[in-house]
């Protein structure tokens, strides 16, 4: 009997321990995991906790004119999770051990049913509101199967004052569905200042830190600058984000706030540029004459390296980008070849006679201001000087001085200038000039551009090759790898022009928190002195002599930049390069004006510009007549600026408006980029490239029909 006793009792314990651990697997899921399902149960009040982003700060010009500012936008979002919770209360009897309500996973079963719901249940109670709606079904489903409850699905479509008040009297008739209202980002000017500015991109699932999913039941996250400023003073912008805590029922519907713990965001600082929007819209309009299609200019204040207005086109709209931009529109922008998106007042071209200017000033600082030379119209290199560099003018130009082959843009003197001075001391002085790196601007992928010699282009660009006296000579007419970029060339243009002074080329004046006042202020900057490097005054007004006599003697190249009533100082450039694989040429002109008390500095060049003096020499005197007119009293007018496409049209010339300027004997024609087309190398990249772009946040493309109103845009444009 005592074995059978024994095994009694032991199915007994057995029995005992099942029943315990059944009951506390129980206890366990009643009390842990349907803990929140239980508590929904409860009749009473739950809150939720929701994030709301900061208010962006502004971008305003000089003068105080916003670029870049917030409005008002009345939103549409679904919290899918509830959504979807309240559709089960009211279709399904649910039971615990089926399926918890509350923070669940969203399964594939799950995300196909919200969309039936959203479709069936939300949108044709919306439409008896008045509002239609254009959305995506595989964008909702991929927004509910990644964010859940966490992160509300926004709806497309722009709401009326009207439409919000409706919505928000009605809001307890569906479960889920609130209206907002946010900052929304505007450019009020258009594509005006758009490579400056740059756009937005929407946050993104990766931008929420961990951290956050314990503290908010809703996550409303940042918008970040994604080029231009934006992106360069994006701290700076951002403002501190708000908390919003919301008094909700057991069915889920929302009663009211809890005033007492609101944090309202903050608004971020506003970021005040050196740009002067009105001389900004002067230049951009002077890019748009005579259909240049692809051009840069640049305007610097030369006390203080302050750059006034930086223009580029083609150009593209800021707005589009607002809240996101359609496939369709980033389609247009990546397969445009004129590309678009690409600031070429940063991008770097060959640069042509341009870079005579800086030879000229590395033989003035270096002894050689009294060099002389006879041009006979070409210069030999090479075994028994078998490879010729033509001057443009094929008959030559004679004896010359510094001055005169500046005024005339003689090639043959400034190679043999170069060659006299040996590479060392060629790049030595463009490096100075900061020729060769970036400027340090404040404003993304600013290309260095390229001084052939220097130890870059040694131990990077060309390794294992080295300057020949051939190639010494192209450096010095800006040719084969010489590349510089318009902000280079303009303070460096800057630099001759004040006496010597080069300022690192600035486009943020400050910063402004609206509580602490000014945070950050960006003044001048001296880099160099070319003064206390080896140059005296005199030297450096030989350069800047023959400048004056490039634009106002006869015989000189730049003669269509001038102006008839203030002096002006200029040089031309015509560079041979390639375009998608064909012969092209870059034209240039680079000015300073008023001759005896600078005060600006511009750069021009124009892609496939057959002539620097006539395709970018009107343009320059076009700028400076508007700055003039600007300092007289005549106020410049500042309107929305629309998108241009850019082209691929050969620019054989541009002029001036009627009447003007051409009184002048222009008797000059000056360099063509031919002349040393035989020396070229064979392989010289593309000049302007395209660069990685950080991808916007892109509208997905409607589902077709889910809509009475199709050809409704998404919002925000």
């Amino acid at each position: 009997m005592e074995p059978r006793f024994r095994f009694r009792l032991y199915l007994l314990t057995a029995i005992i321990l099942v029943g315990v651990g059944i009951l506390l697997t129980r206890l366990y899921r009643y009390q842990i995991e349907d803990q929140e399902y239980y508590r929904k149960l409860i009749p009473g009040e739950t809150s939720i906790t929701i994030r709301d982003p900061g208010i962006r700060g502004t971008i305003v010009d000089r003068n105080g004119e916003l670029l870049a500012k917030n409005v008002r936008n009345y939103e549409l979002v679904l919290n899918l999770e509830e959504i979807h919770n309240d559709w089960e209360r009211q279709h399904m009897k649910q039971r615990p051990g089926q399926r918890k309500i509350g923070m669940t996973v969203p399964t594939a079963k799950r995300s196909r049913e919200i969309v039936r719901i959203v479709k069936d249940a939300i949108v044709p109670r919306l439409k008896k509101h008045g509002i239609e709606v254009n959305y995506s079904s595989e964008a909702l489903q991929t927004h509910y199967v990644t964010h859940g409850g966490l992160v509300p699905f926004t709806f497309p479509v722009d709401l009326t004052y009207e439409h919000f008040a409706r919505l928000a009297e009605h809001n307890l008739e569906m479960a889920g569905v609130y209206v907002t209202v946010r900052p929304r980002r505007e450019y009020p000017y258009g594509t005006l200042a758009c490579h400056i500015l740059g756009y937005l991109k929407q946050w993104e699932k990766g931008d929420i830190p961990d951290s956050t999913r314990e503290e908010y039941d809703h996550y409303l996250g940042d918008a970040e600058g994604a080029a231009g400023v934006e992106v360069t003073m994006d701290q700076y912008l951002q403002g501190a984000p708000g908390r919003r805590v919301l008094r909700k029922n057991e069915k889920g519907r929302i009663l009211g706030e809890e005033l007492d713990k609101r944090v309202p965001p903050d608004q971020g600082n506003q970021v005040v540029l050196t740009i002067d929007a009105r001389v900004q819209y002067l230049v951009e309009n002077i890019l748009r004459r005579d259909n240049v299609g692809r051009a840069a200019a640049v305007v610097i204040e030369v006390n203080t390296g302050e750059v006034i207005a930086m223009a580029s086109v083609p150009n593209y709209n800021p707005n589009e980008f607002i809240p996101s931009i359609s496939r369709s529109k980033w389609k247009d922008y990546r397969t445009n070849k004129a590309k678009p998106l690409i600031n070429r007042s940063i991008s770097s071209f060959t640069p042509g006679s341009t870079y005579k200017l800086p030879t000229a000033v590395a033989g003035c600082m270096h002894g050689m201001t009294s060099f002389n030379h006879r041009c006979i119209g070409r210069l030999s290199f090479g075994s028994k000087g078998r490879l010729k560099i033509a001057c443009w003018k094929t008959v030559g130009h004679g004896s010359l001085i510094l001055s005169t082959a500046i005024q005339r843009s003689c090639n043959p003197y400034f190679m043999q200038l170069a060659n006299e001075l040996g590479t060392q001391k060629m790049t030595d002085t463009f490096r100075m000039l900061n020729l060769g790196r970036p400027t340090g601007i404040s404003l993304p992928a600013e290309d260095q551009g390229i001084v052939p010699g220097s130890a870059w282009w040694r131990r990077v660009y060309r390794p294992g090759q080295r300057m020949t006296p051939a190639r010494l000579a192209m450096l010095a007419i800006g040719q084969d790898d010489s590349e510089a970029t318009p902000l280079q060339m303009a303070a460096m243009v800057a630099c001759i022009a004040n006496g010597g002074e080069y300022y690192r080329p600035r486009i943020i004046k400050r910063v402004v928190d609206p509580k602490k006042g000014v945070v950050l202020s960006d003044i001048p900057e001296l880099k160099v002195d070319l003064l206390t490097k080896g140059m005296n005054a005199a030297q450096l007004e030989e350069v800047r002599y023959g400048m004056w006599k490039a634009a106002n003697k006869v015989g000189g190249t730049a003669r269509r930049a001038s102006l008839e009533n203030i002096e002006v100082g200029a040089k031309t450039g015509t560079a041979q390069t390639t375009d998608f694989g064909r012969k092209s040429h870059n034209a240039w002109t680079v000015a300073f004006a008023p001759y005896e008390e600078p005060k600006y500095a511009v750069a021009v060049v124009v892609q496939n510009g057959k002539s620097g003096g006539k395709v970018a020499g009107p343009l320059v005197h076009l700028i400076f007549r508007g700055l003039f007119a600007a300092d007289s009293g005549h106020p410049l007018p500042l309107n929305r600026m629309g998108e241009v496409p850019g082209n691929f049209d050969p620019i054989e010339e541009t002029s001036p408006l009627e009447g003007d300027l051409l009184s002048l004997a222009i008797d000059e024609e000056g360099e063509t980029g031919e002349e040393a087309s035989d020396a070229q190398s064979s392989d010289a990249p593309v000049k302007v490239k395209p660069r990685t772009l950080l991808l916007p946040s892109i509208t997905p493309d409607a589902d077709t029909g889910t809509s009475t109103n199709p050809g409704s845009r998404p919002p925000n444009r």
